[in-house]
């Protein structure tokens, strides 16, 4: 049959359900709670050269529908039937982005040619390491952050090499669930294989391998198209982690949009350098890697809900990113919490196309989604990893309705484990698990609330990560008038006393210590004031907004659970009637941002990018305290002085 129209549509559901049968096969088989319960996983398919072209529709992490597995599928020398392939090393091909990751991949042979391969990840909860689950901000060596797999074959000929799998086993601190991932990853891609064998027996494989580069070729005229109606020009946005490392500065990244017919560039120059902790994103300068452009693949299937996505979808794309910083760093740099940069990324990447297409986007997520984990020991004293769950915030208020509560935006494919499954597999007790109240940003649509997480410790030594910890200190944006969603917070209860922990992402706790975590609120969309007073109203019935919050932010008085209709009328006649700025980011940020001012930033970066990639952190450490020493003085002449003292007392830095 001839493969187009009709018949390439036909070809493509076939191709994603063979996706979605892997998917399911890794769901229902995988051991641990963050594979088959929070689903952070993915399975694609890819071409002969390494383009995915087919992922699953809903189940797993969308990041990387348009993954190219290119460069990793180059460092095996030859492909057999029956082979399986493996690698968590992020610096080998920029695949697998952190330890956590294990990535795996099997060609699909018919009649002795290769067709294509069937690939995907999992995220273990522990790889080994200098702590449990592996990841942390404050480590500064990827050697820390667990075992690492060079891109090798775990199966040769159908054998599994038993000598690497007992080196993987060895090297971490719950093997058995690990393995049995591990085996469900195995039985997806086999899954995968004989799906793609029913389908060449369908189509043949001549229109087969057609087929997928007409999959292909629809996807980037799909984009092209949605492209096509974003006003060309150029626009700016950065956004902010609260720490660059444990204690540290702001860690900002910046983009800069260049829309022109059908096609865009993302410049990521300004966005800070490469750290000495592990929030650096190791892309490999690559134009189309997709973590530097999740971003872009959430606006356009917002934009158009039909789009197809795959790696076609990136074709008119590009991205910027210089080397050695932290959207594109060099080894041995940790890069654990790269999760962390690439929310900020998202969150960037739609504050610019919001920009050209306000009445299109949302307004900001949370970028601050807590991934919480615990190594405890049971009754019996067997030690015991697992993961919580996410702990995060919902959507961004949007154009036409509010922001879905709890989880939405940036992280709506992570689900929550139900805290019967936690129960039963963890030694701990919850005291609560919800909606937070007051945590939206209000707006004409408010953003979605925060959720909450408290639970008690029964084992001594304990120790808790709450991987991406941010949003404690700078608030996810409102738009258009909307207001900044509320800021997150860690805490531990002990003995009547409350320990604050900021953004330390993991702590040790003894037992009757009841750990609360609070994720941040998203940012509203419009002016409160035109919000629907019943709506309000609704959401103070709810629980979702206070009564004292729908007076001071909404202008809506509630007595006796009825609208103080004269005294509403009254309050709103003196709010605020329309927007000062595209964004309110809050008052921290609008502080923070009065002394650094995109041209001290741009100062900063001229200088940072001059000199070794090892010493660029040392050096923003420098500038920042020298700045805040300094008081306000002229701009400019401030920061040479800073460059020039800085020159001299380390002329080592002078390359």
């Amino acid at each position: 049959m001839a493969i187009d129209g009709r018949n390439l549509q036909i070809l493509a559901n076939y191709c994603a359900a063979a996706a979605d049968a892997m998917a399911f096969t890794l769901m229902r088989t995988a051991h641990s709670t963050f594979v088959k319960e929070t689903e952070d996983f993915s399975c694609q398919i890819v071409s002969r050269d390494g383009m995915a072209f087919a992922s699953p529709r809903s189940f797993g992490a969308p990041w990387y529908s348009g993954i190219d597995y290119g460069p990793v599928l180059a460092l095996i020398d030859h492909y057999d039937e029956g082979d399986i392939c493996i690698t968590n090393d992020s610096y080998a091909g920029n695949v697998a982005t952190h330890s956590p990751d294990i990535h795996i991949w099997k060609p699909v042979f018919h009649q002795g040619e290769i067709v294509c391969f069937v690939v995907g990840h999992i995220h273990n909860t522990d790889v080994g390491g200098a702590v449990p689950a592996s990841l942390s901000r404050s480590l500064t060596d990827i050697v820390q952050e667990g075992i690492r797999i060079p891109p090798l074959k775990i199966v040769r000929n159908g054998e599994l090499n038993e000598e690497v799998a007992r080196i993987m086993r060895l090297n971490v601190r719950v093997p058995d669930q690990n393995w049995g991932d591990f085996k469900a990853q195995l039985a997806s891609v086999n899954v995968g294989e004989r799906k793609i064998h029913e389908i060449i027996a369908r189509f043949g494989v001549e229109d087969f391998l057609q087929g997928i580069e007409g999959i292909l070729d629809y996807a980037e005229r799909q984009a092209r198209s949605i492209i096509a109606t974003i006003p060309d020009g150029e626009y700016f946005y950065a956004d902010f982690a609260d720490e660059d490392g444990d204690g540290g500065y702001p860690c900002r990244v910046a983009i800069t949009l260049r829309v022109q017919g059908e096609t865009l560039e993302l410049d990521y120059t300004g966005s800070d350098p490469q750290l000495a902790s592990s929030l650096n994103m190791p892309t490999g300068g690559r134009e189309r890697h997709p973590l530097a452009l999740v971003g872009v693949t959430y606006v356009l299937s917002t934009l158009d809900r039909n789009l197809l996505l795959n790696a076609g979808t990136l074709r008119p794309t590009r991205a910027i990113l210089p080397p050695g910083t932290v959207m594109n760093c060099e080894a041995p740099a940790a890069v654990g919490m790269r999760s962390l940069t690439c929310a900020l990324s998202q969150i960037a990447t739609i504050g610019v196309f919001s920009q050209a297409i306000p009445d299109r986007l949302p307004a900001n997520s949370p970028g601050g989604n807590s991934i919480m984990n615990i190594r405890t020991s049971d009754a019996a004293n067997r030690s015991v990893v697992a993961s919580l769950g996410p702990v995060g915030g919902g959507a961004g208020g949007t154009p036409r309705h509010d922001g879905p509560d709890g989880s939405g935006g940036l992280s709506a494919f992570l689900k929550n484990t139900p805290i019967e499954i936690n129960e039963a597999e963890v030694p701990i007790h919850f005291h609560r698990y919800g909606l937070t109240a007051d945590s939206a940003g209000a707006g004409r649509y408010r953003g979605g609330l925060a959720t909450e997480m408290v639970f008690e410790i029964f084992a001594p030594d304990t120790l808790v990560t709450a991987r991406n910890r941010n949003r404690s200190v700078f608030a996810s944006a409102g738009v258009l008038g909307g207001q900044p969603g509320g800021l997150s917070h860690f805490r531990t209860l002990r003995d009547g006393e409350v320990i604050e922990h900021g953004n330390t992402d993991v702590i040790r706790c003894q037992p009757g210590d009841i750990v609360e975590v609070r994720g941040p609120g998203a940012g509203g969309y419009g002016l409160p004031v035109q919000r629907d007073e019943q709506a309000v109203l609704s959401d103070v019935r709810c629980g979702f907004v206070s009564h004292e919050a729908a007076r001071s932010d909404y202008g809506v008085v509630i007595v006796n659970d009825q609208i103080d209709q004269a005294a509403t009328a009254r309050l709103r006649s003196e709010m605020r009637q329309q927007a000062s700025e595209h964004f309110d980011h809050g008052a921290a940020r609008n502080a923070f941002e009065a002394r650094w001012t995109p041209e001290r930033y741009q100062l900063l970066t001229t200088f940072l990018a001059a000199a070794p990639v090892g010493w660029r952190h040392f050096l923003k450490q420098q500038v920042f305290r020298a700045v805040a020493a300094g008081g306000d003085t002229d701009t400019a002449a401030q920061m040479n002085a800073i460059f020039a003292d800085l020159r001299q007392r380390y002329p080592a830095m002078n390359v």
